[in-house]
């Protein structure tokens, strides 16, 4: 099977909970036509300096990220502001931003008002601190928190 044999809430269970390999290689062809001019966000615990997030903000979400003292961007698939943590208490607050070189790619570095910040739960119930907790070994994915 591949990624475009999962659709609805069983593809989001498949591709969050589960060990089989499905990377998404079509994201930034997504992300081009979107409808907003967005650049891609590495968002990194600031103690620990662990990725915890990458995510996408456009001149709104960053404005608001700036304003507000928030981790905010940009959902390229609902076409809307996100304010990670809004609806959840997930929030992450922002301790520094940083531009890369070339100016097409932003570092938050935040701290959590929570436990995690990843959408996702563990087996417990309990939201994942980041959003990478898996990796690859042996062609499947490998749970690692």
């Amino acid at each position: 099977m591949n990624r475009k044999d999962y659709k609805g809430e069983a593809s989001s269970k498949v591709l969050e909970d589960g060990n089989d390999l499905l990377i998404d290689f079509e994201k930034l062809k997504k992300v081009a036509q979107s409808p907003d001019s967005v650049v891609p966000v590495v968002v990194q615990d600031a103690a620990s300096k662990e990725v915890l997030i990458v995510a996408y903000a456009n001149e709104k979400a960053l404005r608001h990220t700036l304003e507000s003292g928030l981790a905010t961007f940009w959902s390229t698939s609902r076409n809307e502001l996100w304010i990670k943590g809004k609806t959840s208490g997930d929030e992450l607050y922002i301790v520094d931003v940083f531009v890369n070189c070339e100016q097409n790619s932003l570092l938050y570095l935040v701290t959590m008002k929570a436990k995690g910040s990843c959408h996702t739960k563990d087996t417990k119930g309990q939201t994942r601190f980041g959003c990478y907790y898996r990796r690859i070994k042996n062609g499947k994915l490998e749970f690692i928190k």
